[in-house]
């Protein structure tokens, strides 16, 4: 598979990676053996790319991860984790001390001295632009707790806030075929500047797999049950923020461009990755099939056609209520 350095880590990772918020069991429950083949179907797959977060199953994921990595010594596999949503969502909860103790535990939790590249988990606007925040995850990397730092962010302007300080090495934010907003401006700046860009909610909570209708019905603990007006968490992080119906007649529309031989699902997923300034994406899996066809998107050829296509799509459907032009 493609590698692509990951802005100013220095790391090569795929361009198709793994998010594992899935193996934390909030998208319904999920087998730890499962998991750990989910792990290894990536990897001998081409993937060396995983996102996790401390949140994501109170540390299930992430030791899910520690696991695999424990009983197979060698692989070069970057691991992001994330922090951050531990606590009350208050700026003043952004503090060194903190960062330590929430660090302390992923680093338990994988089984690492140093974490790869620890991410800013969509904190409060006002944390992206607080230079004691910057001081103190520069501090965290001095000690040697961490070897890089990122964010993960919900909107547009956090993002190029992030993106104007010089210790970050990443930018992680919701990027998809109905969810075009990042395109204008936050893509072109992190290559400017370096910055690694991750691609995170690609198939629109699954609504670009092509395998719901308006029948479809997710468990309890699934936040496509809960999470569809933002209860829970930021909207945008459940079918990308649009509503459900309307999703399903876009989708219709996105099916007719699917080149022969892919998914749905693939062609979602490789059209991200053809996207200037975009360093990898992370769909999820919920069992080895779906892990290896996810990969299998890094080899989906995307025409200029296909892209135009797309960007009809969202200007039909989505624009005027995410970002309209005037």
């Amino acid at each position: 598979m493609e590698q692509r350095i990951l802005g100013k880590t220095g790391r090569n990772v795929s361009v198709v990676g793994l998010g594992t918020w899935q193996l934390g069991a909030d998208w319904g429950n999920v087998d730890q053996a499962e998991a750990q083949a989910i792990l290894a179907a990536s990897v001998e797959s081409g993937v060396t790319f995983f996102d996790t977060a401390d949140v994501y199953g109170d540390g299930r994921s992430e030791q899910a991860i520690g696991k695999f990595l424990a009983d197979n010594l060698g692989l070069e596999i970057t691991v992001a984790t994330k922090m951050g949503r531990r606590v009350d969502q208050q700026p003043e909860n952004y503090t060194l001390a903190n960062f330590r103790q929430w660090v302390d535990r992923s680093r338990r939790n994988l089984g690492t001295d140093t974490l790869d590249l620890v991410q800013l988990h969509c904190p409060p606007t006002p944390v992206y632009s607080s230079a004691e925040v910057y001081d103190a995850l520069d501090t965290l990397v001095s000690e040697g707790a961490i070897r890089n730092y990122g964010v993960s962010v919900e909107r547009t302007d956090e993002a190029l806030e992030a993106i104007r300080h010089g210790g970050t090495a990443s930018v992680q934010i919701i990027l998809n075929a109905f969810r075009l907003k990042p395109l204008d401006e936050v893509l072109p700046a992190a290559k400017a500047a370096n910055v690694g860009l991750i691609a995170r909610v690609p198939l629109a909570s699954g609504l670009l797999s092509g395998k719901y209708t308006k029948e479809t019905t997710f468990a309890e603990n699934d936040h496509r049950n809960y999470n569809r007006n933002g209860a829970a968490f930021d909207v945008g992080e459940t079918f990308a923020g649009v509503d459900f119906e309307l999703g399903l007649k876009a989708v219709a529309e996105f099916e007719q461009l699917i080149p022969a031989g892919a998914t749905s699902a693939q062609a979602a997923i490789a059209w991200i990755t053809a996207q200037d300034g975009v360093t990898t994406v992370i769909p999820g899996a919920r069992n080895a099939d779906q892990a290896r066809a996810n990969a299998a998107a890094a080899a989906v050829d995307i025409t200029e056609e296909f892209d135009a296509g797309v960007r009809w799509i969202y200007d039909h459907y989505f624009r005027e209520a995410i970002h309209p032009r005037w």
